[in-house]
C-alpha cells in the first residue's frame, strides 16, 4: 500500500449518483433490473456458446470470452452501487477504494485488447479464409486469450500505482459512485500536473493502440468484402463486422470520454453517465447486439429453446 502523509485517508465518502433519497429510490430498481440483464444475457449466451457444436469457432470463442469478462466487469462496481443505494452513509476503506479501482480498470483495459482481438479474427476469417483454421487454431484462441487477460491486470498497475500515491490532504468525499482514477485525482491538495500529464500519456497509449488496429483490420475487411462476388457473402460478413463495430464504438467512445481529457474538464454528472455506459449499457447490450444480428446465434437460441422447452 502507498504511504501517504500527515493527514492520512482511511476511507472515502461515494456521493453517489444523487444526493436525493428519493431519486435514489426510483433508480434502485432501474439498475438491479440492469444488473440482472447483464447477468442472464451473458450467462446464457455463454451456455449458448458452451452447448452448441456449431458456435464451437474462435469467434465465439472470443465472444465467450467478452460475455464473461461483462459479467466480472460489471460485478465488480454495480452491486456495491446498488448497496450504497440503500445505505445512509455511504462509506468505502482505502483498501476497498483500491481494490474496486485495480480491479475495474485491469477488466476495462482487458476489454479494450480484447476487441482489438476480436478484430483481427474477422480480418483472418474474411482476408485469408483458406489459412483461418491453420492462423487461429484452438490452443492459439486458448494462449491470445490469456495473454489479454494478463495484459489487462498489468497495464493497469502503473495508473493505479501513481493515482494511489497522490497527496489528498484529508480530501476524502468522491463525487461518483464508484473509485475511479480521475475522481481519486480530483481529491488532491498538490500539483499533480506531471502526475496527470503520464496517466494521460499511458492512457491514450492503451487505448489508441487498440483502436488503430481495429480502424486498420477494419479498413482491409471492408475492401475485401467489397470484393466478394455473392451479395449473400457480402451481407453476412458486414452482419457479423457490423456487430463488433457498434460494441467497438459504444465501449471505445465512452472509455475515451471518459479518461481521454484534463481534468479541469471532468464534470462530475457527465462522468456518472459515462461511467454508467461502459460500467452496465455495454454489458447489457453485447449479448443482445451479437444475438439479433447473428443468425448462428438465433438459431443456436431456437434450438436451445427447444431442447428445454416443457411446453
Amino acid at each position: 500500500m502507498p504511504s501517504r502523509n500527515d493527514t492520512e485517508v482511511w476511507e472515502f465518502v461515494l456521493l453517489g449518483l444523487s444526493s436525493n433519497p428519493k431519486t435514489q429510490v426510483i433508480i434502485f430498481p432501474i439498475f438491479l433490473v440492469g444488473y440482472m440483464v447483464i447477468l442472464i444475457g451473458n450467462i446464457l449466451f455463454i451456455i449458448l456458446i458452451v452447448t452448441d457444436a456449431s458456435l464451437h469457432t474462435p469467434m465465439y470463442f472470443f465472444l465467450l470470452n467478452l460475455s464473461f469478462l461483462d459479467i466480472c466487469y460489471s460485478t465488480s462496481t454495480v452491486p456495491r452501487m446498488l448497496r450504497d443505494f440503500v445505505s445512509v452513509r455511504k462509506v468505502i476503506s482505502y483498501a476497498e477504494c483500491a481494490a474496486q479501482m485495480y480491479i475495474s480498470l485491469s477488466l476495462g483495459e482487458t476489454e479494450c485488447i480484447l476487441l482489438a482481438i476480436m478484430a483481427y479474427d474477422r480480418f483472418i476469417a474474411i482476408c485469408y479464409p483458406l489459412h483461418y483454421t491453420t492462423i487461429i487454431s484452438y490452443m492459439v484462441c486458448v494462449r491470445i486469450a490469456v495473454g489479454t487477460w494478463i495484459c489487462g491486470f498489468i497495464l493497469s498497475i502503473s495508473h493505479v500505482t501513481l493515482t494511489l500515491n497522490v497527496n489528498l490532504c484529508g480530501n476524502n468525499e468522491i463525487n461518483h459512485f464508484l473509485c475511479e482514477v480521475p475522481e481519486i485525482l480530483s481529491l488532491s491538495c498538490e500539483n499533480i500536473i506531471l502526475v496527470e500529464f503520464i496517466i494521460f500519456m499511458v492512457g491514450v497509449i492503451i487505448l489508441m493502440t487498440p483502436v488503430t488496429f481495429i480502424v486498420g483490420s477494419y479498413i482491409k475487411i471492408i475492401l475485401s468484402i467489397l470484393k466478394i462476388a455473392s451479395s449473400a457473402g457480402r451481407r453476412k460478413a458486414f452482419s457479423t463486422c457490423g456487430s463488433h463495430m457498434i460494441v467497438v464504438t459504444i465501449f471505445y467512445g465512452s472509455a475515451m470520454a471518459a479518461y481521454m481529457k484534463p481534468r479541469s474538464r471532468s464534470i462530475p454528472g457527465t462522468d456518472k453517465v459515462i461511467a454508467i455506459f461502459y460500467f452496465i449499457v455495454t454489458p447489457m447490450l453485447n449479448p443482445i447486439i451479437y444475438t439479433l444480428r447473428n443468425n448462428d446465434v438465433k438459431a443456436a437460441l431456437l434450438k436451445f429453446r427447444n431442447r428445454y422447452s416443457f411446453c
